[in-house]
């Protein structure tokens, strides 16, 4: 006899087939799926493709998504009852069992008879999920391939559990100062198991269970085994609560698979609706500039952005402000190798001898830019974007800005920011977010979220309030069955909505606004703005590239009026400059410059020594 059992989880499919011969019982295959936020799709294409699945009793589970399935269902709690009475039968040590999946992490405490007894849960925060663990190594260029090659840092970078935007911070803060990756990963894996450990504070731990796809997190486990004397990971882990199914369904009489269209019931939404976004696309205006084409000797400004998602370049002309070259690519958790990386290329697409006069540098990775460039036109996102906008149009008062990680607003007064304000602590406004979202809950690449919600027609009112709660929204949407176009327009909104709440606030909006950053080129962003503002919007030209273009007109400016003086760089030089990290040293104070350079002072760059008194 055969059975199957399938858990339908928050991000992936899990199924297992099993054979029982006699008293004998062996799992036939498994298959686990991640479902890129269409369960539904994903769960028909599965059963479609068992030749005799009509024929074999079938059971799921799952926490949410199971009350939208017209098929035989059993609550997870039940599944993981039957799984360990099965596989933990001559194991009665074993009090306490550990499920952490993508969303959610679980404890369920087992009475003497393998009964579960209680259930401890995580908070809503997704900072000690398997999911948040695999947006963080994204950001870093790193895959579960290369965390499987690492060694478990001896010292793993602290990360804040509380909140996932400060542990979000809290790695690009660290590899914005140089930190290697495997440290910060490794930070990740304690602050997770850090997350376990505080669910089991009442509980017996001495010997411990641990099921779920972050069982194979080999830094999680590491740092688990230090505070659980006796863990357990069976080989089922992965499936555990699809084994579980499977088991039940051996043993009950289930309803059979009769085609696709019985297998999912019709439920009311639980979502409001809102307006399509291309309703509101006549609202914004893109606008477009031609770049220069370089000549000989031209004098120029290098304007570098280095951002926690992207870093961007470019070189301007002095004499008339038009970007010659630029480049924007991913930092990749490397603000130093990307910056080079961009000076390359702009050396590549420069192909006459040009004069550098004068380098800036922005964005949150700017510190440790700026010392490797050996520059001091290190200056804040504000002041560089701000004068970007005015240089385009000298009538813009209102800028909205939208980062990788920070999202800002500004307010200008004759061309100077009177007012501004930023995230203070939610990602839910920001760029980085947007994408990880979309990638992960939706298998949507960054380049396509535009074009996929300009064709919603009935957008879900998702929450603005936090992160976890908007990723709550997407999955719950994906189960209801709402169509990918209109939860990525969904997403859009909410993302503006953030942004709109808690980082402009009751701020004013004045007649000329500008929206910048990278997000702007997915047209869809803007035109969720216009549509919660009201207000026209105006996207200007090449908007991810307006912090970098801005702090090159910032250093021009202050070269001119005597409070920067000329340098000279060499794009090749910049691009092969090496740099090698020492041990953190003591500062004695008193050092010039300290006041910026203390923080990153691990770094020696060549050629130079700066008076740190350790480097």
């Amino acid at each position: 006899m055969e059975s199957l059992g399938v858990c339908l989880g928050a991000s992936t499919l899990s199924l297992v087939r099993l054979h029982r011969n006699g008293g004998k019982i062996e799992v036939v295959s498994v298959n686990v799926i991640t479902h890129e936020g269409n369960p539904r799709q994903t769960l028909l294409s599965t059963l479609e493709c068992i030749p005799d699945i009509s024929e074999i009793p079938l059971a799921v589970t799952g926490r949410k998504f199971i009350n939208y399935i017209d098929l035989t269902t059993i609550s997870e709690p039940e599944a993981v009852e039957v799984a360990v009475g099965r596989i933990l039968a001559d194991k009665s040590q074993y009090r306490v069992v550990v499920s952490a999946g993508g969303e959610t992490f679980l404890v369920y405490h087992l009475d003497e008879e393998g009964k579960i007894q209680g259930i401890q849960t995580g908070n809503k925060c997704a900072s000690g999920t398997g999911e948040f663990f695999l947006q963080q190594i994204g950001r870093m260029s790193v895959t579960l391939d290369d965390v499987a090659t690492f060694e478990v840092s001896e010292h793993p970078h602290k990360v804040s559990g509380r909140c996932s935007v400060f542990c979000k911070s809290d790695c690009t803060h660290a590899l914005n100062k140089g930190v290697p990756k495997d440290q910060v990963v490794s930070g990740l894996a304690r602050m997770m198991a850090g997350k376990i450990v505080e669910l089991l504070k009442k509980l017996p731990k001495k010997s411990v269970v641990l099921i779920g796809g972050s069982s194979r997190n080999k830094g999680m486990t590491h740092f688990l085994e230090q505070e659980i004397e006796d863990l357990f990971i069976p080989e089922e882990a992965p499936y555990f609560e699809a084994f579980g199914a499977a088991l039940w369904a051996m043993d009950h009489e289930t309803k059979k698979y009769s085609g696709a269209q019985n297998v999912f019931k019709k439920r009311s939404s639980a979502f409001g609706y809102l307006q399509p976004l291309s309703d509101f696309t006549d609202m914004v205006s893109f606008k477009d500039r031609p770049r220069g084409l370089p000549q000989p000797l031209d004098e120029c400004i290098l304007g570098l952005d280095v951002g926690s998602t992207t870093t961007k370049g470019v070189i301007m002309r002095r004499s008339d402000k038009a970007i010659l070259a630029a480049d924007y690519l991913r930092t990749d958790g490397d603000p130093v190798g990307a910056s080079r990386k961009v000076y390359k290329s702009l050396a590549y697409q420069i192909d006459v001898p040009i004069k550098i006069q004068g380098l800036g540098v922005t964005g949150s990775g700017r510190q440790i830019a700026g010392l490797h460039s050996m520059s001091d036109g290190i200056i804040n996102e504000i002041i560089a974007h701000a004068a970007a906008a005015v240089h385009f149009d000298p009538d813009v008062d209102t800028i909205f800005e939208i980062g990788g990680q920070d999202a800002k607003y500004t307010y200008i007064t004759n061309g100077v920011p009177s007012d501004y304000a930023m995230n203070e602590a939610c990602s839910a406004g920001t760029g980085s977010f947007l994408e990880e979202s979309a990638k992960e809950s939706l298998g949507l690449k960054v380049t396509d979220i535009g074009k996929v919600a300009n064709s919603a027609l009935k957008p879900p009112n998702f929450n603005d309030q936090c992160a976890a709660f908007i990723g709550s929204d997407i999955k719950n949407a994906a189960q209801e069955g709402i169509p990918v176009n209109d939860i990525v327009a969904g997403l859009v909104y909410s993302i503006c909505m953030n942004y709109s709440n808690r980082v402009k606030g009751n701020r004013p909006v004045g007649k000329k606004v500008f929206m910048q950053g990278g997000v702007c080129y997915n047209a869809a962003i803007p035109a969720a703005m216009a549509a919660l503002t009201g207000k026209e919007i105006v996207v200007p030209p090449e908007p991810g590239l307006m912090g970098a273009f801005g702090v090159a007109l910032e250093v021009e400016r202050r070269i001119q009026i005597g409070l920067m003086e000329e340098q000279s760089f060499d794009l090749e030089t910049l691009a092969n400059r090496e740099v090698s990290y020492k041990k953190p040293f003591v500062c004695g104070g008193g050092k010039e410059k300290c006041d910026r350079r203390c923080e990153i002072a691990r770094i020696q760059i060549e050629e130079k020594t700066y008076p740190f008194g350790g480097a």
